[in-house]
This record gives C-alpha cells, sequence and structure tokens, in this order.
C-alpha cells in the first residue's frame, strides 16, 4: 500500500512526496514566481553570497556579510543590532520562501543554507539591478528618432547636413548604434548578479 504522502513512479515504485515536489527536478518557476521571491534586495543578498561559495554556509556567517552589504559597512563594523535584525527576517521569512521556491536549501533546525541548481541558474533573470537600471530603451528610441530627423534633413537638403554624403551619414548613424549596442552589452555583464564580490547595486544606492 502506498502511504499518503507518496506518488505512484510509472516503475510501480511508491516514491516520497513532500508535497512541494524536488527543488532540482520540479518543474521551472516562471518569471513572475522568480521575480516574487527575488524582488525584495535582502534575498539577492543572499544570492550574491550564495554565488560566492558553493559549499553550505551558516545562517551566522550569511546575516553577517548580508548586514555589511545593506548598511554599506564591513564585517567588523556591523553592529549586534543590525546583525540580529537581518538574522531574524532571514530565518523567518526570506529563507523559507526562498526554500520554498527552491531558489536554496535552508536547514532550520541546523541553520544552513546550501545552494541548488537553481541558485546558479537565477542570475539571468537578475542582469540589472532592479529599479536602478540605465534607461536603455529610451536611449535606442532617442537614436532613432534623431536618425530619421536626420534622413528627413538630407531629403530637404537642409544646410549644412548636405556638404557630407550620404554614405557618411549613413556610416556615423551605423557607428552610432554599434558603440550604443557595444556599451549596453558591457553594462549588462558588469551588473549580473555575482558579477563581483559585492552586489552590483550597492555603486546604485539600495531599495527598502
Amino acid at each position: 500500500m502506498i502511504k499518503v504522502g507518496q506518488r505512484l513512479r510509472t516503475d510501480g515504485a511508491a516514491d516520497a512526496d513532500d508535497g512541494d515536489g524536488d527543488a532540482d527536478t520540479g518543474d521551472p518557476l516562471s518569471k513572475g514566481e522568480i521575480f516574487e521571491v527575488l524582488r525584495n534586495q535582502r534575498r539577492r543578498y543572499v544570492l550574491q553570497y550564495l554565488k560566492q561559495d558553493d559549499r553550505p554556509v551558516e545562517l551566522g556567517d550569511l546575516a553577517q556579510q548580508v548586514a555589511a552589504w545593506e548598511y554599506e559597512t564591513t564585517l567588523e563594523g556591523v553592529t549586534p543590532e543590525q546583525r540580529k535584525r537581518v538574522y531574524t527576517t532571514l530565518q523567518q521569512t526570506h529563507l523559507p520562501k526562498m526554500d520554498g521556491s527552491g531558489i536554496l536549501r535552508f536547514d532550520s533546525d541546523q541553520g544552513v543554507i546550501e545552494a541548488t541548481e537553481r541558485t546558479r541558474d537565477i542570475s539571468v533573470y537578475l542582469e540589472i539591478v532592479p529599479g536602478r537600471e540605465f534607461a536603455w530603451r529610451e536611449l535606442y528610441l532617442s537614436l532613432g528618432a534623431i536618425s530619421c530627423a536626420l534622413v528627413a534633413a538630407l531629403w530637404l537638403d537642409i544646410y549644412p547636413l548636405v556638404h557630407l554624403s550620404n554614405l557618411t551619414w549613413t556610416a556615423v548613424v551605423a557607428v552610432m548604434f554599434t558603440v550604443t549596442a557595444v556599451a549596453h552589452i558591457y553594462h549588462e555583464r558588469n551588473m549580473r548578479l555575482g558579477h563581483g564580490d559585492q552586489p552590483p547595486e550597492l555603486s546604485y544606492g539600495t531599495d527598502d
């Protein structure tokens, strides 16, 4: 007989099921679910810390580093009150939520946090710091508007633009878009979660 809390595998054997499914083999999280978990700054800091070391980490060490990032100080500069505040919210709120989504494993009894495959893959959803990203869409829109205005000016033979050939202006526009695209790629790579030793958003201020 298959006990409650187990599911029947295709080979007829019973497989344990805790109700949430295996974090590494279950259905992938949707982008909405991922952003719901990671929209909080403290949870992003947790991921940053885990990406620096694949080994399991203790909650106390994690809270110390997260507090240092959050209060923009050194590990030694974190006060007991600051550490306790971060420790408590991580233990009671953030880590259980991330564990439930399979983004990490949290052993609340031992106070140990461990990365999962989702921990290593999740940074694709946080290439740019939420709420602090450069307005690239507006920049590209502006470049497009400038290009259209330039075409219209050349078509109307407006002085002094007509002193340069159409081929020259085409080259100028092409170089302008290429340089902007290269800058965009470079910016995104540098702002990826886990790119450096500290969260990239520290360079841009903090959110609530």
